[in-house]
């Protein structure tokens, strides 16, 4: 039965109209900077990296904690027409303070993630585009300090919606495992697009999770990014928490395609 199950999704991947087949690469669309992913996949055959740094400081009482994030890559690679595999790897240090005290340090490769990204409908009248993403969070690779209990996992709709020519809404929802028996966390993101002309564009969000055994954090962002050429972006984004779970972050990343 689960040899069957494999067989139709694969089969249901390989469905695409001709006007998936010869979709344009004029447009280089990322899942970064921003915490909504987009429901479009790398063109086939193609391979999209996206790469960058972060840095987020966060305070709970007299504890403050950085997180640097200095290579943050995501690979995405169009295997069909309406399916690309991802592969991300973080390279982070964690540092955690008490009344300005260092009383814990962690660094290196965080879980390896494992994924999927596929198209499920075309946008039509008030009908989003609809993608279904799928990801494992594989904590054998991860250094010591980083690793988790148990590999973690993800389940997430993304869907956007064209307003006009210059301006366009994602949004995601989903649930997350993180690996630490913390329980689920059920998630949301909201973003507005607004291209300023054919290189600049910037946006804005709103984004949070509701933990099964912790409170509810919400936070918002926004960004810009620039258009070098039709396979190469740069990216600058920024935000804070609407409670005291963030303090703030920052960051900045380019993205590229290359043909197979």
């Amino acid at each position: 039965m689960g040899k069957n199950i494999f067989i139709s999704f694969v089969g249901f991947c390989s469905v695409s109209l001709h006007a998936q087949q010869t979709k344009s690469l004029d447009a280089l669309i990322t899942d970064r900077p921003d915490q909504t992913e987009a429901p479009f996949v790398v063109p086939k055959n193609y391979l999209q990296v996206e790469t960058g740094f972060m840095f987020e400081e966060s305070s709970t009482g007299n504890t403050k904690t950085e997180s640097l994030t200095y290579n943050t890559t995501l690979y995405r690679y169009g295997l069909l027409y309406n399916l690309e595999l991802r592969l991300g790897l973080d390279w982070q240090q964690n540092k955690t303070f008490n009344q300005n005290i260092s009383t814990e340090v962690s660094n290196g490769l965080a879980p390896v993630l494992l994924g999927f990204k596929t198209e499920i409908a075309q946008e039509s009248g008030w009908l989003p585009q609809i993608g279904l993403l799928g990801a494992l969070f594989i904590p054998g690779p991860a250094s010591s300090t980083l690793e988790t209990e148990d590999t973690g996992g993800e389940i997430r709709f993304s869907l956007a919606h064209t307003l006009s020519q210059r301006i366009s809404i994602g949004y995601n929802l989903g649930v997350l495992w993180d690996g630490n028996n913390l329980g689920s966390a059920y998630f949301y993101t909201l973003a507005a697009g607004i291209s300023l002309d054919k290189n600049w564009s910037v946006f804005a969000e709103i984004y949070g999770d509701f933990p099964e055994n912790l409170e509810s954090n919400h936070l918002w962002d926004a960004g810009i990014t620039y258009l070098v050429s039709k396979s190469f972006q740069l990216d600058l984004s920024a935000g804070s928490s609407f409670s005291a779970e963030q303090d703030y972050f920052i960051s900045t990343g380019i993205s590229f395609r290359l043909p197979n």
